[in-house]
């Protein structure tokens, strides 16, 4: 039995977890067996930037940070339930990457 992978990333968790609830809901009804989603470590892009972009004065830096939160949710690769998946709005800032697993 084939399963479908279902890899969600974002810097909003917010948004994340309200889309992982409506993928949850959808397998219920469609009466999937589900497994997630399963939290992911969250990867840290650090960027040290310059305070003072003409050059002037002494050097000193402040780091920004972004933070991309990851999901993993694997079900059944039932037709109706990944078409209603497929269907969901997505914001702007998720991605979202499927795959059908042997």
């Amino acid at each position: 039995m084939s399963k479908a992978r279902v890899k969600l990333l974002s810097t909003d968790p917010k948004k994340l977890d309200a889309l992982c609830e409506q993928i949850k809901s959808i397998a219920e009804r469609a009466g999937v067996p589900l497994k997630g989603p399963i939290k992911l470590p969250t990867k840290k892009l650090k960027v040290p930037v310059r305070r003072s972009p003409c050059g002037s004065g002494r050097e000193s830096y402040e780091t920004w940070e972004l933070r991309v939160h990851k999901r993993l949710i694997d079900l059944q690769a039932d037709e109706r339930a990944l078409r209603l998946i497929i269907k969901i709005q997505i914001p702007k800032d998720v991605n979202i990457e499927m795959q059908i697993v042997d």
